[in-house]
């Protein structure tokens, strides 16, 4: 009999970065194959093609906000969905080649994302040191065995572990509590049931550059008692003034305040791209005033209906 083929799941790598991390919270995934990619591009390259079910990137980041080439990349690819979310508690070390001590490190190695979080640390204690850009949090270290061009690398804790490197320094971090979330891209179009704790991921498009038109786009939200916890601006490329706003909203396409919001934008905006609605990963229930109630819309509804037929 035949050996079932495992699904395969796109993060971005190698082993030991924080994707992987993220990738490892979710339960379907476990025991399934892993595929490592080297960017976003490549990650939803997978989920297109088919040769992976879903990949796992991430999407923002408690200090940095929003990560642009994720945003930019959910923007131009179709038919993807968020299908959930996962945090990932953010913090690192310095490493460096065997034999190296911290005052002989003049050139670091980092990821552009992990060196903004730890530049505080690395001003104080490797004053006057120059930075050279690595493509993720275990190339930057992993670099070090390769070239010589860094003397040590900003990376993941427990790198130790998986190359032959020293630790110079934990907890570098500038800021204790970073977090970075990461989001499961998949092709589906099933969408997740509610649960009263969950987001709804969109990107809308502003129709024209005119005085209001933000206000116009953010009031679909407001009126209908929609929280937003994530607003970010990014220029759509065709000319300047022209921007596409990443949302997130609390709440579901299922609740009636959530979907009245999206009719809304639907007929404000010439491009809303609907990008999921999933469980939140903090599991903290979504909050709305009494009046936004699902009972409330189908009550009124079922009023408009008695005056259409004439009742």
């Amino acid at each position: 009999m035949s050996e079932t083929r495992k699904a395969s799941y796109s993060f971005l790598g190698p082993a030991g970065t924080f994707t992987e991390a993220a990738l490892a919270q979710v339960p379907e995934a476990r025991g399934q194959a892993w595929r490592s990619v080297n960017n976003v591009g490549e990650a939803l390259a997978d989920v297109v093609s088919g040769r992976s079910v879903a990949a796992m990137i991430a999407i923002e980041n408690s200090v940095d906000g929003g990560v642009s080439a994720t945003q930019d990349a959910l923007a131009k690819v179709p038919d993807l969905r968020i299908i959930g979310e996962y945090l990932v508690p953010v913090n690192f070390v310095l490493v460096a080649r065997p034999g190296t001590t911290l005052a002989d490190v003049k050139i670091v190695a980092a990821h552009p994302v992990a060196y903004a979080q730890c530049r505080n640390w690395l001003e104080t204690h490797v004053p006057h040191h120059g930075h050279i850009p690595a493509s993720s949090n275990v190339a930057a270290p992993a670099s070090l065995l390769e070239t010589e061009q860094a003397d040590a690398a900003v990376a993941p804790p427990g790198i130790e572990n998986h190359l032959d490197l020293t630790v110079l320094a934990t907890d570098i971090g500038d800021n204790p509590n970073a977090v970075t979330r990461f989001v499961l891209v998949s092709r589906t179009t099933v969408i997740p049931a509610r649960t009263g704790a969950d987001k709804t991921s969109l990107i809308v498009e502003l129709p024209e550059d005119r005085a209001g038109a933000l206000l116009e786009l953010l009031e679909q939200f407001a009126t209908r008692g929609v929280n937003l916890s994530l607003i970010q601006s990014r220029p759509i490329g065709d000319a300047l003034g022209r921007y596409r706003f990443v949302i997130d909203a609390d709440g579901h396409i299922h609740d009636e305040r959530v979907a009245d919001a999206l009719l809304g934008l639907r007929r404000f905006s010439p491009k809303v791209i609907f990008l999921g609605s999933y469980p939140r990963a903090d599991q903290q229930q979504n909050e709305y005033t009494k009046r936004y109630d699902d009972d409330v819309y189908i009550g009124a509804r079922a009023w408009l209906d008695t005056l259409l037929r004439g009742a």
